[in-house]
C-alpha cells in the first residue's frame, strides 16, 4: 500500500478553504429551508388558532416570523457568502418548494401543508448532516495544518488565513 506524500501547508489550506466555502453554501441553503419551514409552521399555527385570514401585510408577517428567536446561532465569525442560484442544493430546495406549492401555502389544504412542512424538515436535516460531515473534514484539515506548521519549526505564533 503506497503512502501519500505529505501535503504542503498551502495545499492543506486550499483544501480547507474549499470545504469551508461548500459549508457556507450548505449553511446558507439550510437557513433558507429553515425560513421557509418557519413560514409554513406559522401558517399551521394561524389555522390552528381559527383565524380565517392572515393578520397584517405579508411584510409584517414575515418580520414577525423571522424576528422570533430560534437559538443562539453560530459561534464562528461570519464569512462573506456568495451562493450561485444554480448551486445544486439551491436548485433542490427550489424544486422541492415548487413540487409542494410553497408559493401558495395559504391556499394549501391541511394535508398538503403538513407534507410541505415534512419535506422542508427532511431537507433541513439532510443539510445539517452534510454540514456535520464537512465540519469533521475541516477539523481534520485544521489539525493537519497545525501539525504541518509545527513540524516545519515555525514560530509559536502563526497567522492562519
Amino acid at each position: 500500500m503506497a503512502t501519500e506524500p505529505p501535503q504542503s501547508v498551502a495545499e492543506i489550506r486550499a483544501q480547507r478553504n474549499a470545504l469551508q466555502a461548500e459549508e457556507d453554501a450548505i449553511s446558507f441553503v439550510r437557513r433558507l429551508a429553515q425560513g421557509r419551514l418557519d413560514l409554513v409552521q406559522d401558517e399551521e399555527r394561524r389555522r390552528a388558532s381559527g383565524t380565517e385570514t392572515p393578520v397584517g401585510s405579508l411584510a409584517d408577517r414575515l418580520a414577525d416570523v423571522f424576528g422570533q428567536q430560534h437559538g443562539g446561532g453560530s459561534a464562528r465569525p461570519p464569512r462573506e457568502t456568495n451562493i450561485p442560484a444554480d448551486h445544486p442544493l439551491v436548485k433542490e430546495l427550489d424544486e422541492l418548494c415548487e413540487h409542494y406549492e410553497f408559493e401558495s401555502l395559504e391556499n394549501l389544504d391541511s394535508k398538503s401543508l403538513s407534507e410541505l412542512a415534512g419535506a422542508l424538515s427532511m431537507f433541513e436535516k439532510s443539510c445539517s448532516q452534510l454540514r456535520h460531515d464537512l465540519f469533521e473534514k475541516i477539523d481534520a484539515l485544521t489539525a493537519a495544518l497545525v501539525a504541518s506548521v509545527r513540524a516545519s519549526g515555525a514560530g509559536s505564533v502563526v497567522k492562519d488565513q
